[in-house]
Formats: structure tokens, C-alpha cells, sequence
């Protein structure tokens, strides 16, 4: 339990990062250059709700989802680290640290 309680937490950081990246980039002058990087935090954001909406049952069968979880966050991560933006840098940050709480999960 105490596991799948650190993984919902971090999933939910990882979902704030990803959310309030997507929408800072929204802001800046250089929009279409973030087209891709809006694309994948908005993607990465319902991966990760998804996979904490469903920790949050009793269903165990989620080790699909975590792998797959995994992959979208390294994919946004590496994205956000191709820009400067201090709010891409943190969402890579997020997005690096819940790949690794599932990497965790999966190897408990």
C-alpha cells in the first residue's frame, strides 16, 4: 500500500508539471516551436491521471500501464529538456522523477 501511495503522489506532481507547463507554453512568443512539447504534456498528464485514478482501486492488474506510463514520461521529458522555459524544466524534471517512482513500483 505505502508503495502505490508514493507512486499516486508523484503521478500527481508529474500531472500538475506536466498541466501548468502545457498551458505556460500556451503563453510564450514562441508557440509553434512548442507545438510538440504541448502535444506530449497534455498526453502525459492523462497517462499519469489515468494510471493514478486507477492505483486508487483495489485492481492490480497495472503493470501495462506503468511501463507505458514510464515511456510517455521519458518521451516528455526529453522533449521539455530541448527548451529553456524554467516551467519546460521543471515538467522534465517531474516527468524524469515519476519515470523513476515507477520503475520502483514495478520492481517492488
Amino acid at each position: 500500500m505505502e508503495k502505490r501511495n508514493q507512486l499516486i503522489s508523484t503521478l500527481g506532481s508529474c500531472i500538475n508539471a506536466c498541466n501548468h507547463c502545457a498551458d505556460a507554453c500556451l503563453d510564450e512568443d514562441t508557440i509553434k516551436m512548442l507545438v510538440d512539447c504541448i502535444r506530449t504534456d497534455r498526453v502525459c498528464a492523462e497517462v499519469c491521471s489515468s494510471l493514478s485514478q486507477i492505483l486508487h482501486t483495489s485492481y492490480t492488474n497495472v503493470d501495462g500501464l506503468v511501463e507505458y506510463c514510464i515511456s510517455v514520461c521519458e518521451d516528455c521529458a526529453e522533449i521539455c529538456e530541448k527548451h529553456e522555459h524554467e516551467h519546460c524544466k521543471e515538467c522534465a524534471k517531474a516527468c524524469r522523477d515519476c519515470a523513476k517512482a515507477c520503475k520502483q513500483y514495478l520492481a517492488a
